[in-house]
């Protein structure tokens, strides 16, 4: 069948099963919003900044596990989106973004809205096109959901230059992908997995350590039962909660530098670690030369890249991490002792009556932690989280009752500020039955707070917890404890006002000082179905801790609050 390229743009979208896309129009990619106009297949948000479009596509992807999509135009519009592309890379999204691009006969000249999306895009990009042959579109597209979403997920880009777009061809999409250069190791070296099995066997004090390629497997179930057949102990990265289920007695908690006491110290006594899907990377390793120092490991990853790239590895396994397990669990099955590892968990108990995860609450200043726990009290399972970045984050990650995968949303590798609330329009529209609410703090809202106006528009009501403490609060802490309390340039005092600022964008908006008010404000909110923000007044001097410092080693935490008040 014969069409211009934008129509193949949009056939091939349909063809993947693209329920939503995010973008925002332009001159370059005019051509393309003209045939989604006239197209009924799937559905187009209009988002307010293209960061926030990509933004959006990504916590979609991660809500759903299907691969995310954006549009945006050339130059400012691509260079907009360079903040979602490397967010997505990092933390392994699996997106499809198109940009527009010039004209052909443009390009290398300066021309308007002109910029080298490919050159840029190159180090956050799982890989990146530029089309020059209208022949090789559907290719291109068909390659692009091929590499997004398979080995180790990842964003790609495919930048059309507007008289691509223009030109009329035959369009065939397609059956399958042969690409010789890239044929990603999903099974596992079958020795390895061999070798593996008899290192747990032989252990005394195994641990699982949980990284976010375990959610982008699809492999809880399998790491769950791991766990449960042996008695084997769990701790969880940034990336990772929700694998165990909080409830699960297996697991520790979250480990890294904000990971609790127990945590860390399994890290530091054990004499195997089981890693899976994680990347060893520095928030969960501290000091490396003192990461482990007992232990040998067990690494199963999708990127043979991962391995041994930080820490060395004694049993290094390439594959994807659900089929690894599967097979693992063959060797396993009526083998292992349960009781083997009893006196390990015994310690481990031990080590978390000792300095158990806890917070002083307050009847006169709400305390972050209540707010979140609360939220999960109230909210339950059903719940989507998703957060920015900064104390907030840190505090949902320990205090939120995560149940199980794909619930919690964050931006863990990059450390985006502004991430939360378009992520949380996309996990809206991925996942339209549960209730959404993004953490946020009184600095990262104002970052992408013209989504108010897109989720208002296309009646997205998610609900945005404000954690005000009138500062940059992360910042703020590392300058409580190594500046001296010198807080430069973190002071937020000077606010709008979050209540009608949401209003006036066509949502709703509560002021909340005491633990009633934010009962009332939060069920007021889920009952009214339209886009909220909760601005929640709290300790403006609460930290988060314990807290490994940058570059110490994981058993030397600050466990201790030494605020300054």
């Amino acid at each position: 069948m014969k069409m211009n390229g934008a129509r193949m743009v949009c056939e091939a979208l349909i063809a993947e099963g693209v329920k939503c896309v995010f973008g925002y129009p332009g001159g370059a990619i005019m051509n393309v919003y003209d045939e989604i106009y006239k197209q009924e297949k799937f559905e187009h948000i209009l988002t307010r900044h293209e960061q926030a479009a990509v933004h959006a596509a990504d916590g979609y992807a991660r809500a759903t596990g299907e691969v995310g999509v954006a549009m945006v135009t050339s130059g400012p519009g691509f260079t907009n989106a360079v903040t979602g592309l490397a967010t997505a890379y990092t933390d392994s999204i699996p997106l499809v973004v198109i940009s527009g691009q010039v004209p052909l006969s443009l390009i290398g000249t300066d021309g308007f809205q002109e910029i080298d999306a490919v050159g840029i895009s190159r180090p956050c990009t799982k890989h990146n096109y530029l089309v020059k042959d209208l022949k090789q579109l559907p290719k291109i597209l068909k390659e692009a959901f091929h590499i997004a979403k398979t080995g180790r997920p990842g964003p790609v880009l495919i930048d059309i230059p507007k008289d691509i777009t223009a030109e009329v061809g035959e369009f065939i999409y397609p059956e399958s992908v042969n690409i010789p250069s890239y044929k990603p190791t999903t099974k596992g070296n079958k020795r390895q997995i061999e070798k593996a099995v008899n290192a747990i066997l032989k252990a005394k004090k195994p641990l699982l350590y949980i990284g976010g390629g375990v959610v982008l497997a699809n492999a809880s179930d399998e790491v769950r039962e791991l766990a449960n057949i042996g008695q084997i102990p769990a701790v969880e990265t940034l990336m990772a909660r929700g694998v165990m289920g909080a409830k699960n007695p297996l697991l520790i908690g979250m480990v890294g530098m904000h990971g609790n006491y127990a945590s860390n110290m399994a890290m530091s006594e054990t004499d195997l670690i089981i890693a899976l899907g994680a990347r060893f990377d520095d928030r969960v390793t501290g000091k490396l030369s003192e990461f482990a120092k007992y232990a040998d490991i067990i690494h199963v990853d999708i990127d043979p890249a991962n391995i041994s790239k930080l820490v060395n590895v004694d049993y290094p396994i390439v594959g994807d991490v659900k089929i690894v397990l599967n097979r693992l669990l063959e060797g396993l099955r009526d083998r292992v002792n349960q009781n083997r590892y009893s006196d390990w968990r015994d310690i481990l108990k031990r080590y978390d009556s000792l300095h158990p995860l806890t917070y002083q609450d307050s009847n006169r200043t709400l305390k972050p932690q209540w707010v979140i726990k609360r939220v999960g009290e109230l909210v339950g399972d059903g719940a989507v989280i998703t957060s920015d970045v900064g104390q907030h984050q840190m505090w949902v990650a320990q205090f939120y009752p995560f149940s199980r995968a794909r619930q919690w949303i964050n931006s863990g590798g990059l450390g985006t500020m502004g991430f939360g609330f378009p992520s949380a329009i996309g996990a809206k529209r991925g996942r339209p039955n549960d209730v959404v609410i993004n953490f946020t703090g009184d600095g990262s809202i104002l970052m992408n707070i013209q989504e108010l106006v897109t989720a208002s528009e296309y009646d997205i009501p998610v609900i945005n917890i404000i954690l005000n403490n009138n500062f940059l609060g992360m910042v703020r802490q590392w300058q409580s404890f190594f500046y001296d309390n010198r807080f430069a340039e973190t002071d937020l005092s000077f606010q709008p006002n979050f209540k009608l600022l949401a209003e006036a964008c066509g949502g709703i908006g509560y002021d909340v000082t005491t633990k009633e008010e934010f009962d009332k404000a939060l069920k007021d909110a889920i009952e009214k179905k339209r886009v909220a923000m909760i601005n929640v007044s709290i300790d403006r001097f609460e930290n988060v801790l314990p807290m490994v410092p940058a570059g110490g080693a994981l058993y030397n935490m600050i466990l201790a609050d030494v605020k300054e008040k």
